[in-house]
């Protein structure tokens, strides 16, 4: 530690990396203490490592000596920073930032509001770090560029800097607005590119053997409804009884469930109306199958009710999917529990939201068109749905084959189809022949249908 300063200072390894650690005191004489990276591996070279602190230090002396402010920010989601770590920010973007969240809160759903939140608290730090005495003002496109290559350059997926750039774009575009900004300093920005999703899924057969390993599992309704009809995690936990018609046949998505922390810092379940989308709210025919399981579960919880007396929980009376003492069942327990159970039995390895994409996947491969699938998902646009699935459509693109192929022969609909270019899935379906047989497999290269 360095004795002769106002602050102290040390160097330490955290996560295979070396950091200048500052202990200090603030004005109410509470210690604090901030990490800082200085990009350096654990095995580097002695004169690297102290050419790379007499800046850090240099830098945090400049800070001091211009008596910047000191936070203290929670960050208990945030897993790449110390919960409580103090950092030093950028008082006016802080001060603007803050102003932002509170005027969007009202009309923002919770999930989009807490996302918004995390990344201002990011860029703020950002900002803090690397351009302290920026104001809203002086604020352009470089400065953001500069905050969105150095995320891409920690490894952050393209599609979560997309995140990024779309919530700085939205708190920006409310400082214009408002008049704080005569121009919207991302206006020569481009949109950063989101690499592809590859959806997993599952096949008939491994949601069988899915099926038959979560059975008599707490979770077992969940995943049946997950797998059948393609709902999201939230969405299925926002099942009421009210919701579920069974004399129509019906099921209604109007409701979810997410999880947050309250005005006590306390991890709480919210129930919200405010779905994703419009085209979230949708009514669904009731597959029997999930009505018998939906009937069975009515009436075990009658029994656990009965059974359990004043002990059983009814804050979230009238909800599906709720454990035998009426507990409704959390977002995070249906994630870790779905991983555990299909770890412990040798499962192919997916997350409980790839079940939707094994519904999706399953539709498609049975020539359900893509427009019935977006309903059926309630997706917001066609769009969406193409994007997700069209590499799945394998079916069109055979249909494609033989157009062109009949067109560019000079074939007539209605000519013969047992030519070289004919697919497998346009020859006859028995034949003696073995010119026919030996045409129907010649083409073993193409591709089966999905």
């Amino acid at each position: 530690m360095k004795a002769s300063l106002p602050y102290k200072y040390i160097t330490s390894v955290k996560n295979g990396k070396q950091y200048v650690v500052f202990d200090f005191k603030d004005k109410a004489g509470k210690r604090k203490r901030k990490w800082v990276s200085t990009g350096l591996p654990e095995k580097c070279t002695k004169k690297a490592l102290n050419e790379a602190v007499e800046k850090i230090v240099a830098e945090f002396a400049e800070k001091w000596n211009n008596n910047q402010v000191v936070l203290s920010v929670n960050r208990k989601n945030d897993s790449d920073t110390e919960s409580n770590e103090n950092i030093i920010v950028n008082k006016e973007l802080n001060s603007f930032f803050s102003d932002w969240l509170t005027a969007i809160k009202a009309n923002s759903a919770r999930t989009t509001f807490q996302c918004y939140k995390r990344n201002a608290v990011r860029f703020v730090e950002y900002m803090g770090i690397h351009y302290p005495d920026v104001t809203l003002a002086d604020l352009n496109h470089t400065h953001i560029q500069a905050y969105l290559n150095y995320k891409m350059d920690e490894g952050v997926k393209g599609s979560t800097v997309k995140q990024y750039y779309l919530a700085l774009h939205s708190a920006f575009a409310y400082a214009v607005k408002m008049e704080m900004l005569t121009q919207h300093p991302m206006d020569k920005m481009v949109v950063p590119r989101a690499e592809r999703h590859e959806a997993v899924f599952y096949n008939v057969d491994e949601l069988n053997e899915l099926f038959e390993v979560f059975k008599g599992n707490k979770l077992e309704l969940i995943v049946h409804i997950a797998a059948y009809y393609g709902l999201r995690r939230c969405e299925i936990l926002g099942l009421k009884w009210d919701s579920i018609d069974f004399k129509k046949g019906t099921i209604t998505i109007e409701r979810k469930v997410v999880c947050d922390y309250d005005e006590n810092g306390q991890s709480k379940l919210f129930v919200e109306t405010r779905l994703k989308t419009h085209s979230t709210r949708r009514t669904l025919p009731l597959i029997p199958h999930i009505r018998e399981m939906l009937l069975e579960k009515k009436d075990m919880d009658k029994r656990y009710k009965k059974l359990c007396g004043k002990e059983y929980n009814t804050e979230f009376e009238g909800f599906v999917c709720c454990d035998p003492y009426g507990k409704l069942i959390s977002p995070n327990t249906v994630t870790h529990d779905f991983h555990q159970v299909i770890k412990k039995n040798g499962l192919k390895m997916l997350r409980f939201h790839d079940l939707r994409h094994s519904c999706a996947s399953l539709l498609l491969a049975n020539d359900i068109p893509m427009k019935a699938i977006q309903e059926w998902l309630g997706h917001a646009t066609f769009n969406i749905t193409a994007n997700l699935y069209s590499h799945l459509e394998y079916h069109a693109k055979v249909t494609s084959a033989e157009t062109i192929a009949r067109v560019l022969s000079g074939k007539k609909e209605d000519a013969p189809t047992d030519t070289k270019e004919t697919v497998p899935e346009e020859a006859p379906k028995k034949s003696n022949s073995r010119k026919k047989k030996k045409d129907t497999s010649a083409d073993k290269s193409q591709p089966a249908a999905v």
